[in-house]
């Protein structure tokens, strides 16, 4: 049997201001927004490239998981953005806004930065050495 992890969901505060994030901020693609009751919506982001995991962006609606929002993993890294080109897309990133925690480093698994979403939570932006992506 194949299996595939797809998409994840990733809660926000509302939805436009998380696509305009995503899309513009980080070069993802918007890949689907539906309409569906309640005024909820089907929206998922995603770099573009086939086989890369998609985002289900929920916005939040109980008090559980509007404390979640910008601490969906209690304060560790969330995601791990990986680029062929750390360089292009770091300055590319920066030239967008994307805050960046810190300045990057080399370590065994690769050149690393990690910079903060809209909402606070930790990501890499990572380019795998070529020991650990082809391990």
């Amino acid at each position: 049997m194949t299996q595939t992890l797809a998409q994840l969901t990733f809660v926000v505060c509302e939805y436009d201001e998380a696509i305009a994030f995503f899309t513009q901020k980080l070069g993802f693609q918007l890949i689907e927004d539906s309409a569906l009751e309640g005024g909820k919506r089907w929206v998922v982001v995603g770099p573009d490239g086939p086989g890369t995991l998609r985002l289900l962006l929920a916005r939040a609606s109980t008090p559980q998981e509007i404390r979640a929002v910008g601490n969906q993993t209690g304060g560790r890294v969330f995601l791990f953005l990986h680029t062929d080109n750390f360089s292009r897309d770091y300055r590319a990133m920066q030239s967008r806004g994307v805050k960046f925690l810190e300045a990057p480093r080399e370590e065994p698994y690769g050149t690393v930065a990690v910079f903060a979403d809209l909402y606070g939570n930790k990501w890499d932006l990572l380019m795998p050495s070529s020991e650990s992506s082809s391990a």
